[in-house]
């Protein structure tokens, strides 16, 4: 049976190694729309950057609402979803900075500062959720 996980156990699961997101934004006729994302937590913030342009950007930029999933797709299966609002930034050395970071995290620490120069730049948004919600279960098939 499926068990909730702690403030603790769902902050690791959602760090632990190259985990990737599910990004839920709002489209502007209501609709869904879902795409992976890497990301990092600050604190009580979930962080990630995108361009301005994109659908998620677009979406972001006018309704702030988003969930993320995170899950082990092996048995017994663990997920966390995690819901807030985004604040939106193009401050160029918080951009470069959390760029770098999360590349870091996905590529390797040798690689932060391409991934750094290559999407802390004009035209991309550095993206910050407040979770206001967290839904966390593990073992959901035993």
């Amino acid at each position: 049976m499926a068990q909730k996980m702690t403030d603790t156990e769902w902050r690791a699961f959602v760090s632990e190694g190259t985990r990737t997101g599910k990004l839920c934004t709002v489209r502007a006729d209501g609709s869904p729309h879902v795409a992976p994302i890497w990301f990092l937590l600050d604190g009580d913030e979930l962080v990630f950057n995108t361009g301005k342009e994109t659908v998620k950007g677009r979406n972001l930029t006018r309704d702030g609402r988003v969930a993320l999933c995170v899950d082990d797709d092996r048995p017994p299966f663990d997920f966390v979803v995690l819901q807030g609002r985004a604040r939106l930034s193009e401050d160029p050395g918080e951009l470069r900075h959390w760029a770098a970071r999360i590349g870091a995290r996905y590529m390797g620490e040798e690689r932060a500062e391409e991934f750094g120069a290559r999407n802390g730049v004009p035209g991309e948004l550095l993206v910050r959720v407040g979770i206001e919600k967290v839904l966390a279960q593990k073992a959901v098939a035993d």
